[in-house]
């Protein structure tokens, strides 16, 4: 099933998503949540009422007259408000095409254990307009990717398990001013000012017994689901980047696994898979330049639209705008 969050009454409303029509999910049955939050607390319960009445809206015994057709409706985050954000580095092919580019050799690390960082969970956001700073146009990128939210209370989860911790599947868009990033990872403490203004989620959480005819195997010597699923992102209109979700090495399971170690993972903690083949003009540009010395670099500007698409999810769009704001922290650097 497709669960959305979207603005109703000035608050988060959660919503079944069938056919471009949305139904709140506490007015078609009264002992289900209004919000995704509360949804994602009491999972186990929800989960399988959830189920019974979403196959009763498919199935045309809950009619449209019951719903909002999406058009009318401003879409927030599925998850407006996570308890934190981490961020993978699940794809081989993106770290290796990045390391090459720079001529450095493929870090051997890489193949060992997964690794991700933490984001800023307040930056979180859906559809509509990504606001930047002017140090953000300083090299501004996407980053293509697909993300998990944990849907119960974990911690030391195996691999073998841990896909019983997976909510559902969403597109995410790992905002990065390039520049700031660059600069701050000098001193070895990753990315932080390069990363936290921006990073969207959605349109929809996609459970996994929808997700289930896409499934394949994952990697050889890896453990968890994993689906075969095509990731699209087209900029003003031209397509710029395309993956599958059945590239990750390093399974969804696997980075929960190390997520957890040590560490309790709770409902609404969001988790991306880190960024797909092809799916960054940071990647690109360096492949360009690679090949051709000539190469014109490419960087998201204000106005450019940015849409991402991955099959089973649905497709997601943002536009870049600037903020009415001149102020620069790289501007303040000391000499």
């Amino acid at each position: 099933m497709k669960l959305v969050s979207y603005l109703k009454d000035e608050t988060d409303q959660l919503a079944f998503l069938v056919n471009n029509f949305l139904y709140d999910c506490d007015l078609i049955h009264p002992e289900l949540p209004g919000n995704m939050n509360m949804f994602l607390q009491f999972w186990e319960d929800m989960f399988p009422l959830a189920q019974q009445i979403n196959a009763a809206i498919v199935e045309g015994r809950i009619g449209k007259e019951k719903g909002i057709n999406l058009q009318n409706i401003q879409l927030l985050a599925p998850i407006p408000f996570p308890s934190s954000c981490r961020d993978g580095y699940a794809f081989r092919q993106h770290v290796a095409a990045a390391r090459r580019n720079r001529k450095v050799p493929m870090i051997p690390e890489f193949d060992q254990y997964p690794i991700f960082y933490f984001t800023n969970h307040h930056s979180i956001q859906g559809p509509g307009e990504i606001r930047c700073m002017p140090d953000h146009f300083n090299k501004l990128d996407f980053e293509l990717e697909a993300a998990i939210v944990i849907c119960k209370t974990g911690r030391n989860i195996t691999a073998e398990e841990a896909d019983n911790y997976i909510g559902g599947l969403m597109i995410m868009n790992d905002m990065s001013a390039r520049t700031l990033q660059m600069e701050e990872m000098l001193l070895n403490l990753g990315p932080a000012k390069g990363k936290d203004f921006s990073t969207v989620i959605g349109p929809c959480l996609v459970t996994l017994d929808e997700l289930q005819p896409f499934e394949v195997a994952c990697k050889e010597n890896h453990i968890g689901k994993n689906w075969n699923l095509k990731m699209k992102c087209w900029v003003n209109g031209k397509q710029v980047s395309e993956g599958n979700v059945a590239d990750m090495d390093w399974t969804f399971a696997e980075i929960i696994e190390r997520c957890s170690y040590g560490a309790t993972v709770f409902p609404g903690d969001v988790i991306g898979s880190g960024t797909v083949g092809t799916g960054c003009f940071l990647e690109l540009n360096g492949t360009g330049k690679l090949n051709d010395a000539n190469y014109t670099e490419q960087w998201l500007q204000a106005g450019d639209t940015v849409e991402m698409e991955i099959d089973g999810i649905g497709k997601i769009t943002n536009t870049i705008v600037k903020e009415e704001n001149d102020f620069s922290i790289l501007a303040k650097k000391k000499k």
